[in-house]
């Protein structure tokens, strides 16, 4: 790296891992937020990196004539503009890899509390139920032969997947292409995925593309005995047909670990007795957060030193030109 320590933006807040590693290797500058108004004419003409916790709208970008990089903690990217950024040359890195176990590793959790009920059985013992009013009531639901849809199998998906596969379980997958080397029976619509299943694990990136796909006709296509699992993020299941589907039997149960306007969740989800709720805690050990603060600086150190993001996103495979 040069002498000169390039001047990197964090709109918000940062890991503190991140941050303390960033301040020994850069010039760090923080506003309170990912607003273009806030940018001053210095930060305007200085800043040649930002770091992120999944917010950085066009017109910070363009706030920022000099800017070079988005380097994003997180897996998913959705809240950063990738395809503005794409068309003025800025490259975008995010955080894969180093949380798939973890993810994986809590959406088999969520899945076995949901079909289970085990929080609320704890929940029975500590308040003194079993005692007062005997055993905790059968669940009715079990995870043994259920059949498992992935909507979305990247490396998360997979992850989870492979874990299923030791409980003996029916795997198949909706993507919008069939993935090559994978044995698990494929459905090229997520509407046949979910005839064919009664466990939807949700596990795709949250775009206009893929807003509210899980709607009332998914739901319903589940059946009476249906689970969905979301561990991908909140937009993909519309909330309303949910609870509705939840309400009415229409399917029996759910396990969230993410919600359409986070941190606020519906009261009407939280009265249900039949749902698993989790304030989006897939990757939230020490470990993993550690190694994801890491790789968020570690791409910055790559792309200001040889030239090139450790973990670029799809639509902005750039190398930085020659300086």
């Amino acid at each position: 790296m040069s002498q000169d320590r390039p001047v990197i933006l964090i709109p918000g807040k940062m890991h503190p891992r991140a941050l303390e590693r960033m301040t020994d290797l850069f010039d760090v500058r923080q506003i309170d937020g990912a607003d273009a108004s806030l940018i001053t004419p210095d930060l305007a003409t200085g800043v040649v990196g930002i770091a992120t916790f999944n917010k950085v709208p066009a017109a910070l970008m363009d706030a920022l004539e000099n800017l070079e990089i988005v380097s994003n903690f997180g897996v998913g990217y959705d809240g950063v503009d990738a395809g503005h950024a794409a068309g003025r040359g800025i490259v975008v890195t995010h955080t894969p890899d180093v949380l798939n176990d973890e993810v994986a590793d809590t959406a088999i959790g969520l899945l076995i509390n949901t079909l289970r009920r085990l929080p609320a059985a704890e929940q029975w013992l500590r308040d003194g139920r079993w005692v007062k009013d005997g055993p905790f009531p059968l669940s009715p639901l079990s995870l043994s032969g259920r059949k498992v849809g992935f909507y979305g199998l990247g490396r998360i998906g997979q992850a989870i997947a492979r874990r299923l596969e030791g409980f003996g379980l029916e795997i198949a997958y909706h993507t919008r292409s069939r993935r090559d080397g994978v044995a698990y029976a494929y459905h090229d619509t997520l509407l046949g995925l979910a005839q064919a299943v009664d466990t939807l694990i949700v596990i795709v990136p949250g775009t206009a593309e893929t807003r509210h796909t899980v709607n009332a006709e998914i739901l319903q296509a589940l059946g009476a005995d249906g689970v969905v699992i979301n561990v991908g993020r909140g937009i993909t299941v519309d909330e309303t047909a949910l609870i509705a589907a939840l309400e009415q039997g229409v399917i029996a149960g759910a396990g969230l670990d993410v919600f359409e306007r986070e941190p606020h969740v519906p009261q009407a989800l939280m009265a249900l007795p039949q749902v698993s709720l989790l304030p989006h805690v897939a990757s939230a050990s020490v470990a993993t957060r550690n190694k994801m603060a890491d790789l968020v600086v570690d791409n910055l150190v790559s792309w200001f030193k040889t030239g090139k993001g450790l973990t670029p996103v799809s639509e902005t495979p750039f190398t930085r030109p020659a300086r």
